[in-house]
């Protein structure tokens, strides 16, 4: 599964990392950003289209940004 992937990746670089970045809606990595943020002092950047990203996932992040307007496919 890519999301276990994914997981196990930013976790195992988060000692060398400042910021991660996230582009995800999937409310299954809220855990995963807050680990990053809390106990490794990473911040966490979730890009993702504003009504599929989890709401949970945009609470966990430090700074949501919104994929819209000319990046989202018609």
């Amino acid at each position: 599964d890519w999301d276990v992937g994914i997981t196990i990746d930013m976790l195992e670089l988060a000692n060398e990392i400042d910021i991660a970045v996230l582009a995800s809606g999937d409310g299954d990595f809220d855990l995963v950003v807050q680990k990053l943020r809390d106990s490794h002092s990473v911040e966490v950047e979730v890009y993702g289209e504003r009504t599929l990203t989890a709401a949970s996932l945009i609470q966990a992040a430090n700074r949501f940004i919104p994929i819209e307007g000319p990046l989202l496919l018609s």
